[in-house]
């Protein structure tokens, strides 16, 4: 039972398709079948790569790495163009005078985040 058929519709012979169209050469034949085999692989290719469940999860990890990294960048543009040259101008020598001699950095690094850590816990 044929597609037709089932919607109710009557069936399409195929001899009567058949007759209306022109002959076909063997060549003509060959061509087409040709084709039919290249469309089958594609359609195998195509099949196959959605059913890859691996290839699929780091094509999606990929993805999102892209996409934060446009984020990051966006949003690192914004901030330096929001931010005033004097704020940066401090920040960075705050920065380097943190590397020229880490040892105050580190006590205060230290003392904040024995702070941060006594809040937390006495809630």
């Amino acid at each position: 039972m044929d597609e037709a058929t089932r919607q109710g519709r009557p069936a399409v012979e195929p001899t009567a398709a058949a007759g209306t169209e022109e002959q076909k050469s063997p060549e003509e034949i060959r061509r087409d079948i040709e084709q039919t085999r290249e469309d089958l692989g594609d359609t195998v290719e195509a099949l196959a790569a959605k059913t890859d469940v691996k290839a699929q999860a780091r094509d999606r990890v990929e993805s999102i790495k892209q996409t934060a990294q446009q984020k990051r960048e966006e949003f690192t543009t914004k901030a330096r163009s929001a931010t005033p040259e004097s704020a940066q101008s401090s920040v960075k020598t705050v920065a380097d005078k943190a590397q020229s001699n880490p040892l105050p950095s580190a006590i205060g690094g230290a003392l904040l985040a024995g702070f941060l850590i006594g809040r937390i816990t006495s809630r």
